[in-house]
C-alpha cells in the first residue's frame, strides 16, 4: 500500500470541503433515530432538490461549487433534546427537530442566512437561547475528546475519519515501532481500562506480549449490559474507526494475530457500522495482510452476544466467543495468558480503545495533562435522572459530582419537573456494580482511586441522579433485581445469594422486616462479595450495601415502622382526601383506574383502602393538594 494515501485523502476531503455552501450534519444515534432524525433527513434532502439546488449526501460524491451536503453523524450527545441538526459553516444547532421543520431550515437559514429562534436551545433556568453547540453550557463545560468526532464525521465514510488524522497514529506504530515501545507509551501515559476495573492497559498488553504463542487475540468489549449506560454504544455507532485503529495498536504492542469486536445483538445500528468500517479498513490496506505495506498482518470479526450481562467479564466472553456458554472461570491464569482457545487474549472496551490513537497522536506527556496523576484522561458517563440535562457527556478525570450534575446537567428536578438544587438526594455511579454517593461526596475528584476510598466505582460509567422523592430501598430493589437475574448461576454465592438478598430487600419493602433481616441483609453481602467467582459477582451487592450506609434511618423506618418516608412502597403507604382541602371537582374520581374513590360533585370525597392500588394517580391530578400519602398504621 501507498503511504501517502492518507495525506491524498486529506487533500481530495478538503477541496470538497471547499467547494459547499453548507453542511447539514444530523444527529443519527438510536436515540435521534427513534425519534425521526432519519425523516428530517430525507425531507431536507427532498426540499433541496426541490429547490434545484446542487446536493450531494456524501463526501464519496463529487460536489459541485456551492453544493450543499446532507450528512450524518453519530451521537451528538445532549439525547434529550434531538433530533439535533448542526448547519456549517455557521456553527448554528437546532434542536426537537421534526420533518415538519425542514422547509424553513432550508428557506430561512440555508438561503437566507437566518437563524430559526424556536428551534434553538432555550436554558430553562434563564430562558437565554443558544446558537451553538460551544455556547451550551451542557457542551462547553465538557471536554470532548473520545466523543469529539462522534457528533461531527460521518461514521459511514471512512475519509472523513482520515482527513481528522485517523489512521496516522497506526501507520507511524505500525512502520516505526517496536511491540515494548508500544506497551512503554501506554504504560506512560497512563492509560487505564474504562469497562469498570481501571486495570493498565499498558501492563495488560505487556503481560500478553511475554506470552510465547503462536496466536493471540485482540478483544474489544463491546458488551455493554448496565442498565442505562450507552457509552460504549455511542462510540461505535459514531467513530467506529477509531475502535479499529486501537485494535490495531494493541495488536502491534502485543503481536496480535486476530481481532474479534463483540457486541451484543441490542446494538444492531453499532454492528452494522462496525462492519462497514472493517469492510472499508481492509479496503483500504488497514486490515488483513501486510498492513501499511509492513510485513505485520492483522484482521478484525465481529461476534454478537445474545445479551448476557455476565459476557462483559472477559473470561465469560471469551467462553461465549468460542460457542461455550457465557460463564466466568477462575483466576489465574488471567485471559491475558489463556484466553481464546487456550491462547493469550488482551480484552479492552470500546473507550479504552477509542483512547489509544489519540493518545500515540498527542502523546503521552500531554496526555497525563489530562485527568488526575492516577487516572490520567478523560471519562465518559451516561447522566441520566432527575436532572435537567440528560444525555451522553465527557469530562476529565478529577471533575466533581457538583460540576456534572449542576453545572453540566443543569440542576436537580423535584418531583414537579421544577430546578431545586436543594432537592438533591443521591447519585448512583457505576451502575449495578457500583454504589451511591451523597451531598458531602459533591466535591470529590471522580476518579478511580477517589472513589474507591468511599466504596464506590467508576464501572462503566452510568451516573444516575436521585432527588428526595426516590425510595433508596426500591433503588436497590431495582439494581439487585438486575443483577441476580443476569447471575450466571455457575457459583452457589451469587447465583443463591443474590436471590436470598432480593427476597430480603422484598420483605422490607413490604413492611415483613425487622432489624434481624436487616443484619441478615448486611452479612449476606457481605459474603456474596466476598466469595462469589467473579467480578460482577463480588460487585453485585455493592448498591444495596451502600444504600444502606448512607441511608441507614430510611431503611430503618422501613423494618421499624413499617413506613416509606417518600412513599414509594405501596405496600407501606396509604392514601387519604383531607375533608377540608377538598373541593369536589371529581378529577381525582375519573381517573382513579380501579373506583376506589366515592363522592358527591362538591362535596369531600372518599377513598377506599380496601380497593385502592396506591398507583399515586390521584395525587398526580389534585391541584388543592388535597390526597396526602402517609405510612400504614
Amino acid at each position: 500500500m501507498d503511504t501517502a494515501v492518507l495525506d491524498n485523502i486529506k487533500e481530495d476531503y478538503n477541496s470538497k470541503i471547499s467547494a459547499l455552501s453548507h453542511r447539514i450534519v444530523i444527529c443519527a444515534g438510536t436515540g435521534c433515530i427513534a425519534n425521526g432524525a432519519m425523516e428530517v433527513h430525507a425531507e431536507l434532502a427532498r426540499i433541496i432538490e426541490e429547490k434545484n439546488l446542487p446536493l450531494i449526501l456524501s463526501l464519496k460524491e463529487e460536489a459541485e461549487d456551492d453544493s450543499v451536503l446532507i450528512s450524518k453523524s453519530g451521537c451528538q450527545g445532549f439525547c434529550q433534546v434531538g433530533p439535533l441538526v448542526t448547519i456549517e459553516p455557521e456553527g448554528i444547532l437546532y434542536i426537537k427537530v421534526k420533518k415538519e421543520n425542514a422547509l424553513d431550515i432550508i428557506e430561512k437559514t440555508i438561503l437566507k442566512g437566518e437563524i430559526i429562534e424556536a428551534l434553538l436551545y432555550s436554558d430553562p433556568t434563564t430562558g437565554e437561547n443558544y446558537t451553538s453547540h460551544e455556547d451550551i453550557p451542557f457542551y462547553k463545560r465538557q471536554s470532548r475528546t473520545v466523543l469529539k468526532s462522534c457528533g461531527n464525521i460521518d461514521p459511514e465514510d471512512i475519509n472523513e475519519y482520515i482527513q481528522g488524522g485517523g489512521y496516522g497514529p497506526a501507520k507511524e506504530i505500525i512502520l516505526t515501532k517496536e511491540p515494548q515501545a508500544v506497551c512503554d507509551i501506554m504504560k506512560e501515559a497512563g492509560l487505564r481500562g474504562r469497562g469498570g476495573g481501571g486495570f493498565a492497559t499498558g501492563r495488560k498488553w505487556e503481560l500478553a506480549l511475554r506470552q510465547d504463542s503462536d496466536a493471540k487475540y485482540i478483544i474489544c468489549n463491546g458488551d455493554e449490559g448496565d442498565p442505562g449506560a450507552f457509552m460504549d454504544r455511542s462510540v461505535m455507532e459514531g467513530n467506529p474507526h477509531s475502535i479499529l485503529e486501537g485494535m490495531i495498536i494493541a495488536a502491534k504492542a502485543c503481536g496480535g494475530t486476530e481481532g474479534q469486536i463483540y457486541v451484543r445483538m441490542e446494538y444492531p445500528l453499532a454492528v452494522e457500522r462496525i462492519n462497514k468500517a472493517i469492510i472499508e479498513a481492509r479496503a483500504m490496506g488497514f486490515l488483513g495482510k501486510n498492513i501499511f505495506g509492513s510485513d505485520f498482518s492483522f484482521d478484525i470479526h465481529v461476534m454478537e452476544g445474545a445479551g448476557a450481562f455476565v459476557c462483559g467479564e472477559a473470561s465469560a466472553m471469551t467462553e461465549s466467543i468460542m460457542g461455550r456458554r457465557g460463564m466466568p472461570r477462575v483466576k489465574p491464569p488471567r485471559t491475558a495468558e489463556k484466553g481464546l482457545w487456550g491462547k493469550p487474549t488482551v480484552v479492552n472496551n470500546v473507550e479504552t480503545l477509542a483512547c489509544v490513537p489519540l493518545i500515540i497522536a498527542m502523546g503521552e506527556d500531554a496526555y497525563k495533562k489530562i485527568g488526575t496523576a492516577g487516572s490520567p484522561g478523560t471519562k465518559t458517563f451516561a447522566l441520566t435522572g432527575h436532572v435537567v440535562n440528560t444525555g451522553l457527556i465527557e469530562v476529565p478525570f478529577g471533575t466533581t459530582l457538583r460540576e456534572i450534575i449542576f453545572n453540566i446537567g443543569g440542576g436537580v428536578l423535584n418531583s414537579k419537573g421544577e430546578v431545586d438544587n436543594d432537592d438533591f438526594k443521591a447519585v448512583q455511579i457505576g451502575g449495578p456494580s457500583g454504589g451511591c454517593l451523597i451531598e458531602e461526596h459533591l466535591d470529590i475528584p471522580l476518579d478511580f482511586d477517589s472513589l474507591k476510598s468511599v466504596g464506590a466505582m467508576v464501572g462503566s460509567g452510568g451516573l444516575v441522579v436521585m432527588n428526595k422523592s426516590t425510595c433508596m430501598v426500591q433503588i436497590a430493589r431495582f439494581f439487585m433485581k438486575f443483577t441476580q437475574s443476569e447471575s450466571c448461576g455457575k457459583c452457589v454465592p451469587c447465583r443463591e445469594g443474590t436471590r436470598q438478598i432480593l427476597e430480603l430487600i422484598d420483605d422490607i419493602s413490604m413492611g415483613k422486616g425487622s432489624d434481624e433481616s436487616l443484619e441478615l441483609l448486611i452479612d449476606l453481602c457481605k459474603t456474596v462479595s466476598e466469595t462469589s467467582l467473579c467480578g460482577l459477582g463480588k460487585s453485585a451487592p455493592s448498591p444495596v450495601l451502600s444504600s444502606i450506609e448512607q441511608f441507614e434511618d430510611e431503611w430503618r423506618a422501613h423494618v421499624q415502622d413499617s413506613s416509606c418516608p417518600t412513599g414509594n412502597c405501596k405496600d407501606l403507604v396509604s392514601y387519604s382526601i383531607i375533608a377540608d382541602a377538598c373541593k369536589g371537582c371529581t378529577a381525582c374520581v375519573r381517573v382513579c383506574p380501579v373506583d376506589a374513590i366515592r363522592g358527591e360533585r362538591k362535596e369531600a370525597h372518599i377513598i377506599d383502602e380496601d380497593k385502592c392500588i396506591r398507583c399515586g394517580a390521584c395525587v398526580e391530578t389534585c391541584r388543592f393538594d388535597a390526597i396526602t400519602v402517609g405510612g400504614k398504621a
